[in-house]
């Protein structure tokens, strides 16, 4: 039997596994086959909006671009192999972690999605902080839930269920209010030994509320957490019509526990044991380092999340990464189209960071501050994008360009400074994934000088999280007992999978550190331009 005829054997037999995540700027839907190969894909664009202060989603948007993407990936396996998708294997969700869904009996939205990017929970993230000894960051649901009891806010007694994007997304296919530990550990502390919510630190919230009076404990609206592995229910025949408009998918399929988007780029890179790590960075940029101990204090600047197995993990996540950048990289294509020239997206980006690679190593007296949204890491509220030079600065197009790979990573360094060098995490290996590695060794070599640490990236690193979340689907359907999700990564997907590892250039780690230097010292300015501008 040829390859082609194993896959198409794999579909009409529904053998295939489907993943789909919720990305910031994307919704990608990607089959994968028994060998875990993806097979076909799809995808939709779509992007958060500022509504009266609030970054958000529209549910109606939310349902397009699922069912945009799901149409497009069984068009792919119909255009490629000539069969229409009607059965699958297992599916699984996954979307941008934390944020705030509630939703009353009657299963409608009380307010507004409000999503990870907003940093309106100031106030509720130092008080709960405090109450549980634990560093709740701003995005975490329960600061958004608690920020809004704060306020006064009249649909906080009306909650019947709080949930995040991939959660209620997996709700409405399923009927089971569940999601992945991973996911729920950027909704509430998660007690990695118990697999659940921290009982100790729930109790402490429920009676920091007591005198509201509200007619729910926090347990009661919470969704049931899971380990990745379980079964968390199968599509129902409303589900099935939700995810296929065309009718033809067949209910009754498994699905594996929702995970939020740092749970499938630890498992798209197998950085799911301890002292391995990942990072992805696209909009948003996040380090996931898996802990062999605790760490000795508590950093605002550092989120306690868990894998999707529920083993610890110390996360540095920043809100901003390649938003501006893409921006600029936008206006030069705005530019060309002057003269012309319809320039190809994907060799743009890949020109523009090639050329960054000529610049000084410091970017020679640029620097570009990306906070397109508010920053908790560094304790902005919000946003101003803007980009400064010296007088004497080298302006020039490779120092543009590498200011802004530089900057995109820039916050993530200052988290990351204080686990390597303050609390002497040790870390085996680190593989980056995302957009921002995408053009053969720029990202990656910029990563490498930030951290002053080898980095890997894997032929798979362009898959991303829908395939990392095919393959906790994939987990759930064919381990072996007792198999760990470690193993399971080990043998049967990474096995025979290449990746490239990159050393760090000394004197790229040297120019990084100046530009960090640089960097921190005009956040003034960035502060100074929210109150004026």
């Amino acid at each position: 039997m040829t390859k082609r005829e194993e896959i198409i054997s794999c579909i009409q037999e529904g053998r295939g596994v489907l993943g789909i995540e919720f990305g910031s700027t994307r919704i990608k839907a990607v089959l994968i086959d028994e060998n875990h190969n993806p097979i076909a894909a799809g995808d939709h664009e779509w992007e958060n909006r500022l509504e009266n202060g609030v970054w958000t989603y529209r549910l109606e948007e939310i349902w397009e671009g699922l069912q945009d993407s799901y149409d497009k990936l069984a068009e792919d396996v119909k255009n490629t192999y000539q069969i229409q998708l009607t059965r699958l294997g297992a599916i699984g969700f996954s979307g941008m972690m934390h944020g705030y869904m509630a939703f009353d009996r009657e299963e409608k939205l009380l307010v507004p999605f409000r999503t990870w990017r907003n940093t309106m929970t100031e106030e509720a993230a130092a008080v709960l902080s405090e109450c549980f000894a634990f560093n709740i960051p701003q995005r975490w649901s329960i600061a958004h839930l608690y920020q809004a009891i704060l306020k006064g806010e009249e649909h906080v007694e009306k909650i019947d269920y709080l949930s995040t994007l991939a959660g209620y997304i997996h709700w409405k296919l399923t009927g089971q209010r569940v999601v992945g530990i991973g996911e729920a550990s950027g909704m509430f502390p998660i007690d990695s030994a118990a697999g659940d919510y921290d009982a100790e630190m729930m109790q402490k919230f429920d009676a920091l509320v007591a005198d509201k009076g509200f007619p729910w404990k926090l347990r009661e609206i919470l969704p049931k957490v899971l380990r990745a592995g379980e079964m968390a229910g199968t599509l129902t025949k409303e589900g099935a019509r939700l995810l296929d408009r065309s009718g033809c998918l067949q209910p009754g399929v498994p699905l594996c526990p929702p995970e939020g988007d740092a749970g499938t780029g630890m498992t798209a890179t197998k950085s799911v044991e301890k002292r391995t790590g990942n990072v992805s960075a696209g909009t948003s940029v996040f380090a996931m380092i898996v802990l062999e101990k605790p760490l000795s204090a508590m950093h605002r600047e550092i989120d306690m999340v868990t894998t999707p197995a529920g083993d610890p993990v110390a996360m540095v996540h920043c809100n901003n990464c390649t938003s501006d950048l893409n921006a600029w990289v936008g206006l030069f294509a705005e530019f060309a189209e002057c003269f012309g020239i319809k320039a190809d997206k994907n060799k743009l980006f890949s020109t523009l960071y090639q050329k960054a690679m000529e610049g000084d190593k410091d970017c020679g007296g640029m620097i570009a501050c990306n906070y397109y949204s508010g920053e908790p890491v560094t304790g902005l509220e919000e946003g101003r994008p803007m980009f400064l030079r010296r007088p004497d600065s080298h302006l020039g197009l490779a120092n543009f360009m590498r200011s802004h790979l530089y900057a995109s990573l820039a916050t993530l360094k200052i988290g990351l400074d204080i686990l390597l060098k303050e609390e002497d995490v040790k870390i085996d290996s680190i593989t980056g994934h995302g957009g921002l590695f995408k053009t053969k060794g720029v990202g990656q070599s910029i990563l490498a000088a930030a951290m002053n640490a080898p980095i890997s990236v894997m032929e798979t690193a362009g898959e991303g999280g829908a395939w990392g979340m095919a393959l906790l689907a994939a987990y759930m359907l064919s381990k072996k007992d007792g198999q760990s999700l470690g193993d399971y990564l080990d043998s049967r997907v990474f096995a025979e999978r290449k990746s490239e590892t990159m050393e760090p250039d000394l004197a790229d780690v040297a120019g990084f550190e100046t530009y960090t230097k640089q960097y921190q010292a005009c956040l003034a300015a960035e502060k100074a331009a929210v109150q004026a501008f």
